[in-house]
């Protein structure tokens, strides 16, 4: 019977911030992962991908009874390549009658083909964890400095950080001991020596960006034979986010100005009307435009970019960033458009049963800052370890205690004192930082839901994580890396021209003495 079922094995191969040209779905009374929609000409096409197909492996990983999420998860993770072990529709529904092992059936392939299979994703109690990836992480210059040191090892390509001050701006951007350097703002130092790149991050002045990888990393991308970069690294570590904004159209229009600059070639909001479409949306003056409707912008000219959006007749969604966020991603050598790609879904809109992926985006999984001050029983809460395992987490906070009061709540884990990672500090370390904080304490505390998700994914819970404490009644505990605005250069807003078109037309346009075209919308 297994003779005549013959799975294929697909390696899929794209570029950077593009798509594999298929939907990875699942459907009511269908069994399996189906590849549905391969796009003509696409990479997913030209592997040899069909329409009805079951995904059997990714990258030589059994994954037809794992959770469809978990299945997408490897997929995108998978960086820029994935090899894909399929069944056809016929096939696969044969073996299902027949009660055919299809676990074995993907085992039975030719040597040459299991040559060509990729390394496992790592394994955790049995289940599939997210694959390591390299991080990008934005450190921003204290009055100390960085607080951190290098070190090159001997047979060993590039620089490793050392001598990382807990309290520093890199531990605060989720830099760890031991990481590698790969990038400094955006360009590859593995090659050059200490005292080049010493040098280059002195010339950063006051914001740097690295890319780094642990061992593991390494070790990973190594076994798969992939290239560390840029465009397969995490930004969840990046403390500015693109923002994606949904208006709705109003019978005025959406109530702002687009402009082009034609000096650096930005698509920019301007004179955003109060109490528009716009401004309730969360749309501001002088935020630059990055993508519409799920399409970038990046090297447009106006005219395009204002179709694009008159397309949509009911509503318009922007992806937007402010000027520091620019900023950073600039230094980085990477689209803002690269974090809006990477959390987009791999499963289509339109399917006969919706999967919701990544939940932990869906549920707050930032770490809190908790400002207290002690009351009259203390602060309110108490601290436990679990015998044997690492972290400890609060219990037993006490109703309208000063830790209930500032967030904390039960079961958190505890990540920081006073600004002091004590993760892997003894519980009686830990006590006699707590006990010697005197009336006011800070602690960085997040869910267990949260902490799991962190330690699965390989990233460093940081303070820079955390939404801003709105504290009145001292300066914070810590600082927090979010940088001061910038100076705005831009010209002053001018009045609006009258338009003489047809009030039928959408937009209005106008003149500019700066060679900027405006457009409103």
């Amino acid at each position: 019977m297994t003779s005549v079922l013959q799975p294929r094995e697909c390696k899929v191969t794209k570029k950077p911030q593009k798509s594999y040209g298929f939907y990875l779905r699942i459907e009511k009374d269908t069994a399996g992962h189906l590849i549905r929609n391969v796009e003509k000409n696409s990479p997913a096409e030209k592997a040899g991908l069909k329409d009805g197909d079951r995904v059997l492996r990714v990258n030589g990983v059994f994954v037809d009874k794992e959770e469809h999420a978990q299945v997408v998860e490897i997929v995108k993770n998978s960086g820029n390549s994935v090899v894909l072990l399929v069944l056809d529709d016929a096939s696969y529904q044969e073996a299902e009658k027949e009660g055919v092992n299809l676990e074995e059936l993907g085992q039975n392939m030719s040597t040459g083909q299991q040559q060509e299979q990729q390394s496992p994703p790592p394994m955790a109690n049995g289940a599939i964890t997210a694959v390591p990836q390299p991080r990008l992480c934005y450190l921003v210059k204290e009055e100390k400095g960085y607080g951190f040191s290098l070190k090159t090892t001997e047979g060993q390509k590039g620089l490793f950080i050392i001598e990382l001050s807990s309290q520093g701006a890199a531990a605060k951007a989720g830099v760890q001991n031991n990481d590698r350097l790969i990038e400094i703002n955006g360009k590859n130092v593995e090659n050059d020596t200490h005292e080049e790149v010493v040098e280059k991050v002195k010339k950063s002045e006051n914001h740097v960006m690295f890319l780094l990888s642990n061992e593991e990393t390494d070790h990973y991308y190594t076994s798969q034979k992939m290239v560390l970069s840029k465009e397969s690294a995490s930004l969840r570590l990046l403390p500015l986010k693109p923002r994606l904004i949904e208006i709705q159209k109003g019978k005025n229009g959406y109530g702002f100005y687009l402009r082009m600059e034609q000096n650096i070639g930005d698509h920019v909001i301007k004179e955003v009307d109060s109490g528009s479409p716009a401004a309730k949306a969360g749309l501001k003056d002088n935020d630059i435009l990055v993508a519409v409707n799920g399409e970038q912008v990046d090297g447009l000219d106006h005219e395009s970019v204002v179709g694009k959006i008159k397309q949509s007749e009911a509503k318009t969604t922007l992806l937007v960033v402010d000027k520091e966020t620019d900023a950073m991603y600039k230094l980085a050598q990477i689209s803002p458009f690269s974090y809006y790609h990477k959390a987009q879904d791999l499963t289509p809109p339109k399917m006969e049963e919706r999967v919701k992926l990544h939940t932990e985006q869906k549920v707050n999984h930032k770490p809190r800052i908790c400002k207290m001050v002690k009351g009259p029983s203390g602060f309110g809460f108490s601290l436990n370890m679990i015998k044997n395992k690492p972290g400890l987490f609060i219990n037993e906070v006490q109703n309208h205690g000063p830790a209930d009061t500032a967030g904390v709540e039960n079961n958190d884990f505890l990540v920081e004192v006073n600004g002091v990672n004590v993760i892997n500090e003894s519980y009686d370390k830990v006590v006699a930082r707590i006990q010697d904080s005197g009336d006011r304490l800070t602690l960085l505390v997040c869910s267990k839901d949260a902490y799991k998700s962190f330690q699965g994914q390989n990233i460093p819970i940081t303070a820079s994580m955390a939404d801003p404490v709105h504290d009145t009644s001292e300066p914070p505990a810590h600082t927090e890396n979010h940088l001061s605005e910038p100076e705005r250069n831009s010209p002053e807003p001018r009045e609006r021209a009258s338009s003489s078109s047809s009030s039928q037309s959408a937009a209005s346009t106008r003149a500019d003495s700066d060679n900027n075209d405006d457009t409103k919308l």
